[in-house]
């Protein structure tokens, strides 16, 4: 059996898996995307485009569009901890429903405590009675960074004032998968930046389960749904890299994809912000744009319903889904200076004396630093 063969089939056999379990919805997904206006032919163009975007073969869209009908059968735990609910709010906040976010609301979420209408004692024990009764089921969703500080005492959680590091480690040791969502669950985010008095981390420094990242600043809400619909279509996790993030959403540069890519290539950069360059579209590299050193799908998956995206309106790339990218990818508006690639910076402040010979220049040292970036992906990835 090839692997075509060998994935098609493991998907399958997961899905029949999921149709035998009860649904927890009264109304089926189609009757709710219907209600929103969002037909058949809407649905499973949505389910073309998930296909695509996780580098599956299009012969997987019936197969993907099935798997989201069965969403319902796996309870998510969402929980919070060291964060500001910024990453729960790119995903729910939209000025009309989304698939995305139906399907989110489609899935049977079981405690989240933004969402959820109980308080106090009650929303503890509804998050007890999920982890009892779905042992072994659930996937865990963790929103922030962990205090680990004090023994964790910099982060308590409800009426029994637990902390988030008892938290994370009770939920974490019956769940059936664990999605690390934005920047703070993934590194610690900001939360993590020197000098960190609260001795903020990833979710996955403290527990030793497998976990995936999805980071973002906020992540986007793509990359969110298509790791759920990866893992409930095949029931594991898909392929990551050397950050534990998945690679079909995070395996190449911002700065490939970039539509000011050109422009860099031609030695066209925005000198200051409001300038001539910066009203024709130019590389806002000199303005402090991080998307050479990160790696993301931004530039084609976009927010806001695929609308516009940082770059597109006018500002930078700030690397936000990069370990440790506070302190790494700072200052905000200005070049790395401390975390050169083979001394880009100094040719691209060349570019601009003599244009002609400082183009080619800045095409050299782009070649070089694609060179150097692509061999330090290779190897991290081994």
């Amino acid at each position: 059996m090839n692997s075509y063969d060998s994935l098609l089939k493991q998907a399958e056999m997961q899905l029949e898996s999921l149709a035998k379990l009860s649904s927890v919805k009264e109304e089926p997904l189609e009757v709710i995307l219907d209600k929103h206006g969002i037909n058949r032919r809407d649905f499973l163009k949505w389910a073309a485009s998930i296909t695509a975007m996780l580098a599956l073969p299009a012969q997987f869209t019936p197969l993907v569009a099935d798997a989201v009908k069965l969403a319902d059968r796996l309870p998510l735990v969402w929980i919070h901890l060291a964060e500001c609910t910024g990453c729960s709010e790119s995903l729910i906040r939209t000025d009309s429903p989304t698939i995305d976010s139906l399907i989110f609301d489609y899935v049977s979420l079981e405690y989240h405590e933004t969402l959820m209408a109980a308080a106090g004692w009650q929303a503890e024990e509804n998050l007890e009675n999920a982890i009892k009764n779905y042992a072994g089921r659930y996937i865990l969703l963790v929103e922030g960074g962990v205090p680990t500080a004090m023994n964790g005492q910099y982060l308590t959680v409800g009426a029994h004032a637990r902390t988030g590091l008892e938290l994370i480690h009770h939920a974490a040791s019956s769940a059936a998968a664990i999605f690390s969502i934005g920047t703070c669950a993934s590194f610690g985010g900001i939360q993590a930046a020197a000098p960190n008095p609260t001795g903020a981390k990833g979710v996955d420094k403290v527990i030793s389960n497998p976990v995936i990242n999805i980071p973002g600043c906020p992540p986007s809400s793509k990359n969110i749904v298509g790791t759920l619909v990866y893992f409930i279509l095949f029931g594991t996790l898909p392929a990551i890299d050397v950050y534990s993030r998945p690679k079909w959403a995070y395996g190449q540069r911002i700065h490939d994809k970039c539509e000011r890519r050109s422009h860099f290539d031609a030695g066209e950069f925005v000198e200051s912000f409001g300038d001539e360059g910066a009203k024709e579209g130019w590389c806002l590299y000199k303005q402090g744009c991080k998307g050479p050193y990160t790696f993301n799908n931004c530039s084609v998956e976009r927010f806001n319903q695929h609308t516009n995206w940082p770059i597109g309106a006018g500002h930078g790339c700030m690397g936000c889904s990069e370990p440790d990218f506070w302190d790494a990818m700072g200052p905000l508006e200005k070049p790395i200076d401390a975390h050169l690639v083979m001394g880009l910076n100094a040719t691209v402040d060349q570019i601009g004396t003599t244009l002609l010979t400082a183009t080619a220049i800045g095409i050299g040292a782009h070649a070089v630093a694609s060179l150097f970036a692509s061999k330090s992906k290779e190897e991290d990835d081994e």
